[in-house]
């Protein structure tokens, strides 16, 4: 069979909790253009589906239209690439088991990819980031949840099931924080965005000291580390305590899977060395001695919201052709 029609561009979807954004991408990863709205302006996954077909048809049609798209790629905290489903998110509003690949795929008309964020920004990483030439690393991405994606001689491992990685939900403190899923002491509800917060109330409980956190209302992991900049010991002290705790998970991690690097994504993931110095010296202190010394913290340089497109690209090219518009 002779072909002459080969489509260059995929669609790439980058779901997160509070915005959707949307990349024509091409065969050599150039973006080609870009669109994006707010996921929390649409609590029903119904009406959320229809916003996001409806910007993926418009940015197609004014840029070539369908004869040069092959298929969309979705990155979506708690996805499940194996069953193209988002299932029981702690975060976004959208509960239950969604079929949000066929979903998608059944309004669209052409083949959808879906997969976790993590595994999503791993690829992304692989394909155009810090992980380019490794064969052997973690992907940690801190935002409102924690999650990973690890790859192992040169390729993602998923799991049985699909949910290989979920180092967030792993258990850090018996009996500890509750966290989005359900479980007590959960590592993410330690090291991402809520944990943060929580554990600058408690610092901020446990002392008198003057610090410009007591003056914010609504704090950031952000706004926390920019009082760092400053020399807030409180706010130094609140990193520390979240670099501790999300270096001693990653010490478990790094003793059963031996990576060569934890590349580190993700809004809270900019704190850059208040986080990540303490989280190193815990590493250290805790991880098996064989693999001391051995592993590297990296934080990514791309912008989050690019490579995640890109990944999203990435992985749109791994499903199956299907199109109603040959």
């Amino acid at each position: 069979m002779i072909q002459d029609n080969i489509k260059t561009r995929v669609v790439g979807v980058d779901i997160n909790l509070d915005k959707t954004t949307c990349a024509i991408v091409d065969i050599r990863g150039n973006i080609i253009t870009s669109t994006s709205f707010a996921s929390t302006d649409y609590p029903f996954i119904g009406d959320y589906l229809a916003v996001l077909s409806e910007h993926i048809l418009t940015m197609v049609e004014a840029n070539g239209g369908y004869e040069s798209v092959r298929s969309v790629g979705l990155s979506i905290p708690s996805g499940n690439f194996l069953e193209g489903s988002l299932v029981n998110s702690p975060n976004l509003p959208w509960k239950g088991v969604i079929p949000l690949a066929a979903m998608l795929r059944d309004r669209l008309g052409i083949a959808v990819a879906l997969g976790n964020n993590a595994h999503v920004i791993a690829l992304g990483e692989y394909t155009f980031g810090a992980a380019h030439g490794m064969k052997d690393f973690v992907v940690v991405s801190i935002d409102s949840g924690l999650g990973s994606c690890f790859f192992s001689r040169g390729s993602a491992h998923l799991g049985a099931s699909g949910f290989a990685g979920e180092i967030g939900h792993t258990c850090l403190i018996p009996n500890g924080r509750e966290c989005g899923c359900g479980n007590r002491g959960c590592l993410e509800a330690y090291t991402a965005t809520k944990g943060i917060i929580r554990t600058a109330q408690e610092v901020m409980a446990e002392s008198d000291k003057p610090t410009r956190m007591r003056q914010v209302e609504k704090l950031t992991p952000r706004i926390i580390a920019a009082f760092c900049d400053d020399g807030d010991e409180l706010a130094i002290e609140t990193f520390r305590r979240t670099g501790y705790w999300l270096g001693l998970g990653l010490a478990n991690y790094a003793s059963v899977v031996n990576p060569e690097a934890f590349i580190f994504t993700g809004a809270v993931s900019r704190a850059g060395k208040w986080l990540l110095e303490p989280a190193s010296e815990s590493f250290e202190q805790h991880v098996f001695h064989n693999v001391e010394g051995k592993v590297k913290f990296v934080l990514s340089s791309i912008e989050d919201n690019v490579r995640n497109v890109l990944g999203a690209s990435a992985l749109a090219w791994e499903v199956q052709e299907y199109s109603l518009f040959k």
